[in-house]
């Protein structure tokens, strides 16, 4: 099923992440920091919704702020970047979606896919690994923390 209809357009992705991101956060004080290792919090987000008997029509919204979060991680940890995939692209029926995430080598890989696939297989899909296993990325970088304001140094200032 195309879900392009209420997929935004690759320039809305981050937009998307951080809404979906900030309200989380906000309600269920979750580490959502766009690290490598909060994809396996998103992983366990999904398995409360598997557990809790949820249809996949029913949690559509949430999958696709999980799958924007789960891309925005890969722009920010792993070099890619959002784009839109044109209407005749031969991944376009594949993916669902009209956006993917192009690799630093060229590769475009579907996490909003790869996330329905976490809901709907389970964890054998997980979407830490998916992102450890990725072809095409930077190498994992430490997540940058706020500096210390007194002058203080620390290994990622």
């Amino acid at each position: 099923m195309d879900s392009g209809e209420q997929t935004p357009r690759a320039t809305g992705m981050r937009r998307c992440a951080a809404e979906f991101a900030d309200g989380v956060t906000a309600r269920t004080r979750l580490p959502l920091d766009y690290g490598v290792a909060s994809l396996g919090v998103v992983d366990r987000i999904i398995d409360g919704l598997r557990r809790g008997g949820a249809r996949r029509q029913d949690v559509d919204g949430p999958l696709l702020g999980l799958g924007a979060y789960v891309g925005e991680v890969l722009v920010r940890q792993a070099g890619a970047e959002w784009v839109d995939l044109a209407p005749g692209h031969p991944l376009r029926p594949v993916f669902g979606h009209p956006v993917a995430v192009r690799m630093p080598d060229g590769r475009l890989w579907n996490p909003l896919g790869r996330t329905v696939n976490r809901f709907e297989i389970g964890p054998q899909e997980s979407l830490r690994t998916y992102f450890l296993t990725l072809h095409g990325r930077w190498p994992v970088r430490p997540v940058r923390r706020d500096c210390p304001s007194d002058g203080r140094a620390t290994s990622l200032c």
